[in-house]
């Protein structure tokens, strides 16, 4: 097994972060188990019936994906919809993973882990397995491996006078990379992205921007103008009891009817290192979310610790990427607080990011100011795509260069007004990254109806 502690200050390229997202999986005591080998398609005696109850339909090349009905329906409609595409997915993460670690060795995470997870998952886990074609097993290796791979990410939520109509809209950059290739049909992971609109039986109507395979993919919105988008942040302060993240998510948009509530699915059996940021369209207010195992901090735009420098606060404004702003937490994480100056560029050489990352919040930061007061749908996205051309910023434009692909690769982006209903999204392809792709535009309602 892969030793799963980081050591504080180390926020490496590619092998040194996959091992947070090992322990990420294996993180659980939240008190769920379930043996699922007696459920399967095997028990219902009319499969239409319940891929009638889902729907797939593509516009402009975008797979919406609607699910209904209790969690192995929506697991089965999922995976007998995607079934090609999943297959894709789950040779690509495969692939990828060879270089990395064993299939061996994803089984015995696996065999750690599901004893924790929720048991409505591992059931929907189940459907998706009959539904693909797939063993259970290998589903369940294929969530394995998305957990190896480092992301970086950018969310921020904006709301009263920062925005254009007073409305609060939550905004996000899923950076993720864009490198990972099915062998056989040559597609990469992120042309089988797709939108998850699903209803559970007694639970909340939902959107998630995903890919095939996987009900989730550290974002989404629910029916309660709830709306989620979390970052990784390595930590020396982990442990390997507490429910997975992944699972954590879910459970927000399938339940969660406030900010309080999302609060505390997330900030109960802490695990690792994340920061969140929770709109609440209800009340039309964001937070952001900081923990670690023993450590957690919630925050409103102005608490002061949004103040300490480098950082600064902006007047009704949430944002984050994948650092501690908390000074206990920052400890645990990186040596020098500041992620910013000279050194922070010199630990560059040795594979630490931090200086990166400081570029992309410094200059997400800047062009945010600069549209306070004018922030809508629109504007927002627009935000994004701006800097993450590289168009705001000298240092940007040369790691969006270097690391295009990887580390600051841009897989999803999208700005959501849940008090109106207004959302879009773009995802990248082949050839480019989401910022540069089109954007689609949407109203939940419509979804959610």
């Amino acid at each position: 097994m892969i030793n799963p502690i980081h050591n504080r200050g180390e926020m490496k390229l590619a092998s040194k972060t996959i091992t947070v997202f090992i322990v990420f999986f294996l993180l659980s005591s939240y008190g769920y188990s379930l043996n699922i080998s007696n459920e399967s398609i095997d028990n219902y005696s009319n499969k239409s019936l319940i891929i009638n109850k889902a729907k797939l339909i593509e516009k402009d090349g975008l797979k919406l994906l609607y699910l209904n009905g209790s969690y192995y329906e929506m697991g089965y409609q999922h995976g007998f919809l995607l079934k090609k595409e999943i297959n894709e997915n789950m040779r690509a993460f495969m692939e990828y993973a060879n270089k990395i670690t064993s299939y061996e060795n994803l089984l015995e995470i696996w065999n750690m882990t599901k004893k924790y997870v929720p048991s409505c998952y591992l059931v929907e886990m189940q459907g998706i397995a009959d539904g693909s074609g797939i063993s259970f097993e290998k589903a369940a290796a294929l969530y394995m491996i998305v957990l190896f791979i480092d992301m970086k990410c950018f969310t921020f939520s904006a709301w009263s006078n920062a925005t254009k109509d007073g409305k609060l809209y939550h905004v996000r950059s899923l950076d993720f990379p864009l490198t990972i290739k099915d062998p056989i049909s040559g597609k990469y992971i992120q042309e089988n992205s797709v939108l998850i609109i699903r209803k559970p039986d007694n639970g909340l109507k939902s959107l998630s921007p995903s890919i095939a395979g996987s009900f989730n993919f550290y974002q989404g919105v629910n029916e309660k103008q709830v709306s989620i988008g979390v970052q990784v942040c390595p930590s020396e302060d982990q442990t390997l009891y507490g429910l997975p993240v992944k699972f954590k998510i879910q459970k927000i948009l399938d339940t969660a009817e406030s900010a309080q509530e999302a609060i505390d699915i997330l900030t109960e059996n802490r695990t690792l290192g994340w920061n969140f940021i929770i709109s609440d369209g209800e009340i039309g207010k964001g937070y952001v979310i900081e923990m670690t195992n023993n450590h957690v901090y919630v925050g409103d735009w102005n608490n002061p610790i949004e103040d300490i420098s480098p950082f600064w606060m902006i007047e009704n404004v949430v944002r984050r990427t994948n650092f501690f702003k908390d000074p206990t937490m920052a400890s645990t994480q990186r040596v020098r607080y500041n992620p910013s100056g000279v050194l922070s560029l010199i630990s560059l050489l040795k594979g630490d990011i931090f200086f990166p990352l400081w570029r992309k919040y410094r200059s997400m930061s800047i062009e945010i100011e600069k549209n306070w007061g004018n922030i809508d749908l629109n504007s927002s996205i627009s935000i994004l795509r701006k800097v993450y051309s590289g168009k705001t910023d000298f240092f940007m434009f040369i790691f969006l260069l270097l690391m295009k692909d990887t580390i600051l690769a841009d897989f999803h982006q999208w700005s959501v007004c849940t008090q109106t209903g207004e959302f879009v999204f773009s995802y990248a392809d082949d050839k480019r990254n989401a910022h540069e792709n089109n954007l689609y535009y949407f109203n939940l309602n419509d979804f959610f109806e």
